[in-house]
């Protein structure tokens, strides 16, 4: 059993990597501190992230910043409505030895990568966008009758524009769930373009240095799960992702009226994953209602599914679980 001062030390260094990584990140992403936090997170908490942005602001610098300050495989699949799942998965070929022998062999394609960026995600079919529910749920990839496993860790970021819809393929309620985050990338300020400008039009180049190695991610993300959470505090945030279910008793008036379904299992999973990551951030040892609610809409933004009326009203995911925090007493 690990002694006081060992499990100080323990977070000590959590802290140190995780502050490293950010820093490096924010050499070159200019304004998107929360969106950083919220990247580095997920991959510490062993999920995937959905960023959703309009062109421009910077979505795909930041995935492949990450991929830098990590030793870590990086690939990048560009979305397109021609795109197949062997694309993605890789596949069978005939290869011919130097004694005109010919065998099958599997060619792995780009989801054999520690990070893998899918850019459009919502303009690829829904073919294709299935070969991925097998990888970011199992972490392994079936071909015919063989199964192969993703090296670890194996981290999904996929991109989606909020306003072009002509020719996309929205994801289905299945998939957008397996998301451990959804984060909004905002468009810069006056001052952030300034420095944007500053670091991209001028002669002096941004360099980084990786900081720490897949072994590291792992040892950050078992820590993270033995950062205790009080038996009170984890059923707040079951009550929480429970009032987001519009036949919930204690489902607020905007979530009977706007929302379709509400959210699951999984989305009380990330809050309390995302939560731990957090506490340790703080320099505690366990979890407040404070942790989970700071990481509440990254968690659970993209599993709250409007009705009609909903989107007719253009109502915010965002501002309906503002409503649901507010109406769930915090224990105590």
């Amino acid at each position: 059993m690990s002694t006081g001062s060992e499990i100080e030390r323990q977070l000590a260094g959590f802290r140190s990597d995780f502050e490293a990584l950010k820093h490096e990140i924010e050499k070159v992403v200019v304004g998107q501190a929360d969106v950083i936090e919220g990247l580095l997170t997920a991959m510490v908490a062993g999920g995937h992230v959905l960023l959703e942005g309009l062109p421009g602001t910077g979505k795909t610098v930041l995935v492949q910043t990450l991929a830098d300050v990590v030793d870590l495989s990086f690939q990048r699949i560009q979305c397109t409505a021609d795109l197949m799942p062997t694309d993605m998965i890789g596949t069978y070929v005939i290869m011919e030895s130097a004694q005109g022998r010919r065998s099958f062999e599997f060619q792995r394609g780009p989801l054999f990568s520690n990070v893998v960026l899918a850019e459009q995600i919502n303009r690829a079919t829904p073919k294709a966008q299935s070969a991925l529910l097998e990888a970011m749920d199992e972490e392994s990839i079936t071909v015919s009758t063989e199964s192969f496993p993703l090296p670890q860790p194996f981290f999904l970021v996929a991109t989606q524009n909020p306003l072009e819809m002509e020719g996309t393929y929205p994801l289905p309620e299945a998939q957008i769930d397996r998301f451990f985050f959804k984060l909004v990338v905002r468009p810069p300020g006056s001052d952030e373009m300034e420095l944007i400008l500053d670091r991209t039009t001028e002669a002096e180049r941004v360099i980084t240095r990786k900081i720490v190695d897949a072994g590291r991610i792992g040892e950050m993300g078992e820590l993270v799960r033995k950062i205790p959470i009080a038996g009170d505090v984890r059923r707040w945030a079951i009550s929480v992702v429970a009032a987001t279910n519009p036949d919930a008793d204690r489902a607020p008036r905007t979530v009977r009226q706007f929302v379709r379904y509400g959210c699951g299992p999984r989305g009380a999973q990330a809050m309390v994953l995302a939560a731990k990551v957090r506490a340790i951030l703080e320099g505690r040892y366990h979890v407040s209602t404070a942790d989970l609610c700071s990481v509440c809409h990254a968690a659970l933004r993209h599993r709250v599914i409007l009705n009609f009326e909903g989107q007719g009203e253009n109502v915010e995911p965002d501002t309906i679980l503002d409503d649901v925090l507010n109406t769930v007493a915090e224990p105590g």
